[in-house]
């Protein structure tokens, strides 16, 4: 006789990904556990996502105050509370967290806490009880990856997490060691803020993975506003001295090494998956030699009962990735045909202005084998920009030459990231350019950008000279 098990899912950790299956399993009519050693929400809720865009808001509203002179607005003498700014930020977590809390109550999900650790295929320990389960999501996240010789003590040399204790008074001179979506989101922060910052970036390019285009408009942007911008530098080593923390740097091509001297030091050098403590192998889980748990379309590992979503799972390290496979695991679970075939998932760096992508650059299009044409619509011809003053950027299109499929979509400039929406969903539809320039968008809008860039393409928009 089979024997009985405790629950019919068990998802270990509450991030974006796990709190998605449990809550999705449990609408399904499972038995659903989801175990967390530290807050429900995860790293996005917590210390990523939501924290940082808190931040972000914060900062942007301090460069607008100051831009207001230029239409005829004055707010006098800024001044920065950093208790009430730290304090407002917190609050926002501890609500969405709360929330979190709130809705496993309301589909019956339990909740454990403590350390979760496999102790054979079907028992995990949580804290100092077990329990088994029939099914096992693994959605353990990842955190901040390390470099040698820059330790990290979250006071003057932070990592992400301590990066979001903004300290007073501000840093007068603040270092950025990559220049990837996380460097650039709190180079943006506390430059806003009235650090003096620099991103030092070891890649001949920042923003990896971003159209080239994009990248260097973006670039521009970032320049104009004050951050300094340096590729193929690394940091070698930090020591805090007499006059702040003491960073010898090193160009990439020529080995020239300099010390400069910053007053915090940010270390944003991507993220590693998180599975300390998990003890997989009792379960005969594979673990790859990164750290990475593997799944295939359906979340399943190598051991067909359990499923890996999210960071731990593999790239793209995102939240709104970890969701969708939550689901799909929890789907799958229940018996329902559920699988993970995204034809495209968004990027985005939440600057301003900001700089978001989904589907293919021009250049992986071309190294595909795609005969491509591009159409370009800059913010500097939208109205809308103008009434908001941020007319930096474009939207710039890839598409199939002879198909005229939507390949991909690049924006940098006001709210990109909303605007992605209808590119992501083209792209899911198999939409061509033809498609968005048919459809109409209302006036004055940032989105009528998208349907100019479509209609650039085809070398008929109306508000710029098409060539």
């Amino acid at each position: 006789m089979t024997k009985q098990m405790d629950f019919d899912l068990l998802v270990i950790g509450a991030g974006p990904g796990g709190y998605h299956a449990a809550i999705r399993a449990a609408q399904l009519g499972l038995k659903v556990a989801c175990a967390e050693r530290e807050a429900l929400g995860g790293v996005c809720l917590n210390v990523g996502c939501i924290p940082t865009k808190a931040l972000l808001h914060a900062g942007e509203m301090m460069a607008a105050a100051h831009e207001a002179a230029d239409f005829g607005l004055s707010f006098g003498e800024q001044k920065l509370n950093v208790q009430k700014l730290n304090g407002w930020k917190d609050g926002i977590v501890k609500k969405l967290t709360g929330g979190v809390g709130a809705l496993f109550k309301a589909n019956k999900v339990t909740h454990l806490v403590g350390q979760a650790s496999f102790v054979d295929p079907h028992t995990v320990k949580v804290g100092d009880k077990t329990y088994t389960a029939s099914n096992i999501i693994i959605a353990t996240g990842s955190e901040p990856a390390r470099l040698p010789g820059l330790e990290v003590d979250q006071q003057n040399i932070v990592d992400s997490t301590g990066a979001l204790v903004v300290p007073d008074p501000i840093p007068a001179r603040m270092l950025c060691v990559g220049g990837g979506v996380i460097g650039f989101e709190f180079a943006h922060v506390y430059n806003n803020l009235g650090s003096k910052v620099k991103v030092i970036e070891f890649l001949p390019s920042i923003i990896p993975g971003a159209d080239a285009d994009a990248v260097k408009e973006f670039s521009k942007a970032m320049k104009k506003q004050g951050i300094e911008i340096e590729t193929q530098t690394k940091a070698n080593k930090a020591e805090k001295k007499q006059g702040g923390i003491h960073v010898e740097l090193e160009s990439v091509g020529t080995g020239e090494k300099r010390t400069e001297v910053f007053d915090r030091v940010l270390v944003a050098v991507g993220r590693r998956p998180r599975t300390d403590g998990l003890n997989a192998q009792a379960a005969g889980v594979t673990v790859t030699d990164r750290g990475f748990i593997p799944a295939d379309r359906e979340q399943r590992t190598n051991v067909p009962h359990i499923y890996s979503i999210g960071d731990v799972a593999g790239n793209p390290m995102l939240a709104h990735k970890a969701m969708k496979e939550g689901l799909v695991a929890a789907e799958v679970v229940a018996g329902k045909p559920a699988a993970q075939d995204a034809v495209a998932i968004p990027g985005v760096v939440y600057t301003s202005p900001e700089l978001a992508w989904v589907g293919l650059t021009e250049q992986e299009a071309k190294d595909k084998g795609y005969q491509v044409k591009t159409g370009n619509f800059p913010f500097s011809a939208s109205g809308r920009a103008m009434t908001l003053q941020q007319t930096d950027g474009f939207v710039k299109m890839v598409v199939e030459k002879d198909t005229d499929l939507v390949l991909g979509v690049h924006i940098v400039g006001p709210h990109a990231s909303d605007m992605l929406g209808e590119a992501s969903l083209a792209l899911e539809m198999a939409a061509t350019a033809a498609d968005i320039a048919l459809t109409i968008h209302a006036h004055p809008t940032l989105g009528e950008s998208v349907l100019e860039a479509a209609e650039a393409v085809h070398k008929q928009a109306i508000h710029i000279m098409n060539r």
